[in-house]
């Protein structure tokens, strides 16, 4: 029995490593950059991002949000420019009537649930936690037909049981079929920094179809998030302990209004001064000092002159982690001309634009589908299957005036739609159309002109008294 045992761990020993020859530099180790390399590790995605791993990141991006102003900013910048108002629904069912029912409905349970609250919660505990959990489940006090509801759970109570023999179709609280595919996620009654929490305590299931989780997948066969401030982590401390200790030593040399000091050698023809000593000062005084002594002030040295340099190279290299630049996240576009600020908002906005479509396919899909099927048993209708898109809140141009003249030529030369413009403003072309054909009509019952139409000509009486002509 012993030999076999032995045989087992034998054949579990990694086989000794050789050393990589290689014509690449990077593969190189040499005395230069093996203390760089160090912790380079050959672990799996789920490996590297262990329970105990997640949990220690997740701690301390919560910190550094918690006390850091640009984290923050940063997380609250997300959450606002991603989600927004709230994305809003469009049907696109032949049926422009049923089209409009279903939409006003969702809008309502929308607003009933605060859904587009629920989902900016959801995208700052992705960037602050690395994973976002959310429980489709009914709520009986929605004021609503539909009694579906969104309850958010966090990150720390989604965990595994504690097995001396690991699953190998499990990852901390999530179980897996054989495909891959999510079949329940075990969620902690309690969290575990809760006063109520006890080690051993019964757990829910949640079956997968009822389960939302998002997180950004950076490597194949990682199935739970680490927190997208990861890599920023460091600067924010290293950022926190520069203004702290300039401002030490600014705080320092100001706390001494004036210094006595002598150039007499040691024992030299100079008055005794007590050393140390300090001497209270009043306003508009003269003052003598010992002979052979002189008065001056400390030089401050902090802040230095490239102090404001090294906050912005420190906040623009945090910034890239959240694909954005300096300018959009420290709010400051002092140095930025039109070109560079408007190229500067065109990156950001871009990885915007792919955000929402995850969260269209991950998130919002999933929900009206859940929501669709209760809101067809709700109003007794046939369960049917709607084609639909979303619109969500456009960005704001820094020239209106050159966009809408831009706008105008494109619609001209039929290289745009109506459509298309209208959904980059987050509204719908139908909307837009209806609203604005009852402006119309209201204006010429007025008598209000409309640009664009020339006024109808009015007949003038003549001057010589006889009839105008029809």
């Amino acid at each position: 029995m012993f030999n076999k045992i032995r045989s087992i761990f034998r054949s579990r020993t990694p086989p000794k490593q050789k050393v990589v020859k290689a014509r690449f530099d990077a593969a190189q180790t040499t005395t230069d950059n093996h203390r760089h390399w160090a912790a380079a590790d050959h672990l799996s995605a789920d490996m590297e991002a262990s329970p105990e791993v997640r949990r220690t990141l997740r701690q301390r991006a919560r910190y550094e949000v918690a006390n850091n102003s640009y984290a923050k900013g940063l997380v609250q910048m997300l959450a606002n420019d991603t989600i927004g108002t709230g994305p809003r629904l469009q049907m696109l069912s032949g049926d422009e009537n049923f089209n409009d029912e279903v939409e006003t409905a969702f809008s309502k349970w929308a607003d009933a649930v605060h859904l587009p609250a629920k989902l900016r919660t959801m995208r700052m505990a992705r960037c602050q936690d690395g994973e976002a959990f959310a429980v489709l489940a009914t709520n009986p006090k929605v004021r609503h037909e539909v009694k579906l509801d969104l309850m958010l759970v966090e990150a720390d109570r989604i965990s595994g049981d504690l097995k001396w023999v690991e699953d190998d179709r499990s990852v901390d609280g999530i179980t897996f079929d054989q495909w891959g595919n999510p079949l329940s996620y075990r969620v902690l009654k309690y969290h575990p920094g809760d006063i109520h929490y006890m080690p051993g305590d019964e757990a829910v299931r949640v079956p997968a179809e009822f389960m939302i989780h998002i997180f950004r997948q950076d490597r194949p066969g990682l199935h739970r998030g680490i927190p997208e401030l990861t890599a920023a982590l460091p600067l924010f401390a290293q950022l926190r302990r520069y203004n702290l200790a300039v401002l030490s030593a600014a705080e320092a040399a100001a706390d001494f209004a004036a210094i006595l000091y002598t150039d007499a050698p040691p024992n030299g023809e100079s008055d005794e001064v007590e050393p140390m000593d300090s001497i209270p000062l009043e306003r508009n005084m003269m003052l003598t000092v010992p002979a052979g002594w002189k008065m001056g002030q400390l030089d401050p040295k902090q802040p230095a002159a490239n102090h404001s340099e090294f906050v912005k190279i420190i906040l623009s290299e945090i910034a890239r982690c959240a694909v954005t630049t300096y300018g959009t996240l420290a709010g400051d576009f002092s140095g930025h001309n039109y070109a560079s600020g408007r190229l500067d908002n065109q990156i950001y906005h871009k990885s915007i634009l792919v955000d929402r479509s995850f969260w269209e396919s991950e998130v919002l899909n999933r929900i009206f589908e859940v929501w669709f099927r209760e809101y067809q048993l709700a109003t007794m209708q046939p369960l049917t299957s709607e084609r639909h898109t979303w619109f969500w809140d456009g960005f704001p141009h820094v020239d209106p005036s050159k966009e809408a003249s831009a706008q105008e030529k494109r619609l001209a030369n039929n290289t745009t739609t109506l459509a298309a413009e209208c959904a980059k403003d987050g509204r719908d072309y139908m909307s837009v159309l209806h609203q604005r054909a009852k402006e119309i009509k209201l204006m010429k019952q007025l008598g209000i002109p409309v640009a664009g139409e020339e006024p109808a000509e009015t007949p003038t009486e003549p001057d010589d008294g006889s009839e105008p002509k029809e």
